[in-house]
C-alpha cells in the first residue's frame, strides 16, 4: 500500500512563504512510486500550493478545514466547492484543535466528512485521546466514538476516508507515542473501520503527534502505521524533506 507523508501547515505559511517552501522542497525531491505527499494549507495557500505543485505526480493538496453547509451567512467560513475551487482534493477534518480549541462536536465532524464526500474531496478524518483520558485507560473508548461519525456511510463513501491517529497529549509537545503502542491503536482503528463498511484494502491510517526526522522511522516500520501526519517539523522543507524521504524497506 502507498503511504502519506502529510504535512499540517496550521497556521503557518502564507501564500509567499509557500511559494518559497515549494521552491525549495521539490528542488530535492524527486517522487516515488511508493508514497505520497499531501500539504495541508492554510486556506489563503491552498491556490498557490495547488499551482506549484500541478503536474507532480505523488502530490496532494489539502484545506485544513470547511463548513459543511454550501454556502450562506458563515463569516469567516470556507466551503467544500471553494475549497476544491481553489485546488484542495483533501481536507482535514476534526483535527484536535478544531474540537479542543474551536469546540467542534463530533456531530460537526460527521456533517463536514459527508459533505467532503459529496463534493468529491478526501477526508482525513482526526482522531485521537487526551492525556486525562489515556491515564484513565480510555484511549480506545474515545478514538472509536470518533469514529462513529462515519456510521451510515456506504461501501464507496467509507473506502474514500483516511483517518489520522493524533494523541492529543502528543501534539507540539515533543512527546509522541510508542510506534508499538501507536500501532496497537492503528489496529484497533483498522478493525472498527472494517466493522463499519471500509474495504480491508482500503483502510489507511496515519500517524500525528510530534513526528520528525528522527522518529518517522521507526513509525513507518510498523505494519499498521500506513503514514504520518506532521506539524511543526513539516514547516521546514529540509526537516519534510527529509521525513518524506525515509525508507520503508
Amino acid at each position: 500500500m502507498t503511504r502519506i507523508f502529510a504535512g499540517n501547515w496550521k497556521m503557518h505559511l502564507g501564500p509567499a512563504a509557500a511559494a518559497a517552501f515549494l521552491d525549495r522542497f521539490l528542488q530535492r525531491y524527486d517522487g516515488s512510486a511508493d508514497r505520497e505527499v499531501w500539504f495541508f494549507a492554510p486556506a489563503v495557500s491552498v491556490m498557490t500550493v495547488a499551482e506549484t505543485v500541478r503536474g507532480r505526480a505523488g502530490i496532494r493538496v489539502g484545506i485544513q478545514n470547511v463548513h459543511w453547509e454550501e454556502q450562506g451567512a458563515f463569516t469567516g467560513e470556507t466551503s467544500v466547492r471553494m475549497a476544491a475551487e481553489a485546488g484542495a482534493t483533501a481536507a482535514l477534518v476534526g483535527h484536535s484543535e478544531r474540537r479542543h480549541v474551536f469546540g467542534e462536536t463530533d456531530a460537526e465532524t460527521g456533517l463536514k466528512v459527508r459533505a467532503l464526500l459529496a463534493g468529491g474531496l478526501i477526508p482525513m478524518l482526526c482522531v485521537g485521546e487526551r492525556l486525562e483520558e489515556r491515564e484513565r485507560e480510555e484511549t480506545l473508548d474515545v478514538v472509536l466514538r470518533q469514529l462513529r461519525v462515519l456510521d451510515g456511510l456506504d461501501a464507496d463513501e467509507i473506502a474514500r476516508v483516511r483517518v489520522a491517529y493524533e494523541p492529543v497529549w502528543a501534539i507540539g509537545t515533543g512527546r509522541n507515542a510508542s510506534p508499538e503502542d501507536a500501532a496497537t491503536v492503528h489496529a484497533a482503528i483498522r478493525a472498527e473501520l472494517v466493522r463499519l463498511g471500509m474495504p480491508v484494502e482500503a483502510a489507511q491510517v496515519l500517524y500525528g503527534g510530534s513526528v520528525k526526522p528522527d522518529n518517522v522511522g521507526s513509525l513507518v516500520a510498523q505494519a499498521e502505521i500506513d503514514g504520518v501526519l506532521v506539524g511543526g517539523a513539516s514547516l521546514d522543507p529540509d526537516s519534510w524533506q527529509r521525513i518524506v524521504a525515509v525508507s520503508l524497506d
